[in-house]
């Protein structure tokens, strides 16, 4: 009996899809934290503080989402912990000031997205073959940047109209509650397309220290330090623009576009090319879109290039590593691997704001930039360590045939 993964249908594909750009926009909303604390008498730092409480609980949720897509089903599981992303977009809305309740719904976010994030690509994972996981996985990414990107633009939007801040996270609410109805929906389609398995996705530490001792090792790394590059610049980007007499929005209309539009129409050419050479140049691009920030970046036109250029750079980096990712795992732990992957992901993303906020405040936000550039850096350093072993592994390989 043949055991190839049948070929999702594309209606199926973009209900999911459509689902996950839903629930993202209750992330991309976060991007305002530092704007609406401001509002209330906060600064950066306390916004940090807020979105590194999701830290925390990404911790628990990556580890229970594998126990959860075991007995309940992965779509199951993203509905059921999406109704926190519902409530944490609701109460970063109705707490009034500054305080302890706004971590509160930190946690909660952490805890939502911290399930979707991580079963997300085990559900592609399990819909598609190896050789196609790369392009889904991009499809994927793809979705949910858009809703990501979508939430800073929701904002500016309601400013533009006349309406508060709070109006974006409102809104986000209600999307993330339709993207829940929606997976809820899709359980069974979703059951009946995947290739029937025995493998389990629950981690364990024998599982992880397999993970851990293989080349997968690097793409889990390298995603941690992406996370925390796309953390700092996008959670205070707002912080960044008013600085500069510029429009946030331009930002995040130019890094979503690049990030969305690269994923979409080019990812499927890239991830046909070797993997080691593309995450090289695109961490490379990556590096030199932080250079523009804190060197170039004086008007609205250079802004947006450099936003493009952190899209396409972080965007198909990306891609590329969740597939290394999934694919140089031990056989058997492609689950496991992808759950380290998250979890290293959140590290970046989430915690990384908490130092960041404090630096700002602390040393001014051209020391962020350095930061970021040293982190950047270090992330391309990886890609070219990784090609150079894989010369001098080939050369010694021929020198002994």
């Amino acid at each position: 009996m043949s055991t190839a993964t049948p070929q999702v249908s594309s209606k199926l594909f973009g209900l999911f899809c459509l689902a996950s750009y839903l629930l993202s926009l209750s992330y991309g909303s976060t991007f305002l934290l530092s704007l609406l604390i401001g509002s209330r008498g906060g600064n950066e730092h306390d916004a940090g503080s807020v979105i590194s409480a999701a830290m925390l609980s990404t911790f628990a949720a990556v580890i229970v989402s594998g126990h959860l897509c075991d007995l309940l089903g992965a779509a199951r599981s993203v509905a059921l912990f999406g109704l926190l992303l519902v409530a944490a977009s609701l109460g970063f809305a109705l707490t009034p000031g500054f305080g302890q309740w706004l971590l509160f719904f930190g946690l909660l976010l952490g805890l939502g997205w911290g399930v979707f994030y991580t079963l997300g690509p085990i559900i592609v994972a399990s819909l598609v073959t190896p050789a196609q996981r790369a392009k889904y996985f991009a499809l994927l990414s793809g979705s949910m940047m858009s809703g990501i990107g979508s939430g800073p633009l929701l904002g500016r939007a309601a400013s533009a109209l006349g309406y508060p801040v709070t109006a974006a996270f409102y809104l986000a609410a209600l999307a993330s509650l339709m993207g829940v109805l929606l997976f809820w929906r899709l359980d069974g389609q979703l059951k009946k397309a995947a290739v029937p398995s025995t493998a389990v996705s629950r981690i364990s530490w024998r599982a992880a220290a397999q993970v851990l001792s293989s080349r997968a090792v690097l793409p889990i790394v390298m995603v941690g330090l992406g996370g925390c590059v796309f953390g700092g610049l996008s959670s205070f980007q707002t912080s960044y623009a008013a600085a500069r007499s510029l429009d946030y929005s331009l930002f995040f209309l130019g890094f979503m576009g690049a990030a969305i539009s690269s994923r979409l129409l080019i990812a499927g050419f890239v991830v046909k090319r070797d993997p080691l050479r593309a995450s090289c140049l695109l961490s490379g691009l990556m590096m030199g879109s932080i250079l523009m920030f804190g060197f170039v970046v004086d008007d609205g036109l250079s802004y947006v290039l450099a936003a493009v250029m952190l899209g396409v750079g972080y965007g198909l980096t990306y891609s590329v590593i969740n597939g290394l990712a999934a694919n140089e795992a031990p056989n058997g732990t492609t689950a496991q691997s992808l759950l380290l992957f998250s979890l290293s992901y959140f590290i970046g993303v989430f915690g990384f704001p908490l130092l960041a906020g404090k630096i700002i405040v602390e040393q001014g936000m051209a020391t962020l930039l350095y930061t970021l550039l040293a982190v950047a850096g270090l992330n391309w350093l990886i890609t070219v360590g990784r090609l150079i072993w894989r010369r001098l592994s080939s050369t010694r390989s021929l020198l002994q045939a």
